[in-house]
């Protein structure tokens, strides 16, 4: 009996050194985008299924947009790669706000799945700047649409930003892919 107690308070010791020697930020992976270069399939299809489904309620709406957030000059290839991370950032900060937004239950159901995974890639997005580029400032060009997006929010009516965040998530998946791959990408 004295011998398990001993030598669970060795473990115990030890464990705590341990996590003293390696704190927990040390122990975290680094910054892999890796697994977005090629996404599932079944969730390419939930958020195809979900666009669909919006679009169909478009139809039966009469909302006029002006927005061309989605809309620039520039291509994602353009950018260096943290600009690239801060990008996707802001793009899906954007869409996981609008798909949070109450909703009809059918619509709801439909965009349960594309949210859960675009916050999951949204997480992994703000690990890689918190570790890689913790102090990027935005090229020119970033912080030129970061200040549209910013002034869209402000100016744009919600039902006109939810409408651009998901009748362009296909766009946002594709900038995701771009900055996954770290190259030259269309």
């Amino acid at each position: 009996m004295l011998h398990l107690d001993l030598t669970l308070l060795l473990v115990l010791v030890l464990g705590s050194a341990f996590v003293v020697a390696f704190p927990q930020d040390a122990l975290k992976k680094s910054c892999s985008l890796s697994k977005y270069r090629f996404l599932v399939p079944h969730e390419l299809k939930a958020v195809q299924k979900m666009k669909e489904q919006f679009e169909d309620i478009m139809l039966l709406s009469d909302r006029k947009c002006n927005t061309r957030l989605f809309h620039r000059k520039w291509r994602v290839a353009e950018l260096s790669v943290p600009d690239r991370v801060m990008l996707v950032e802001a793009e899906l900060d954007l869409a996981t706000a609008m798909l949070g937004l109450p909703t009809t239950p059918g619509f709801a159901k439909t965009r349960q799945r594309p949210l859960a995974f675009l916050t999951q890639v949204r997480e992994d997005l703000r690990g890689c700047m918190a570790t890689e580029a913790p102090s990027h400032q935005p090229s020119g060009k970033l912080r030129h649409w970061l200040q549209k997006l910013q002034t869209a929010k402000k100016t744009e009516t919600t039902g006109c930003l939810e409408a651009s965040a998901i009748l362009h998530l296909f766009q946002v998946l594709n900038d995701l892919r771009c900055t996954a791959l770290q190259e030259q990408c269309t």
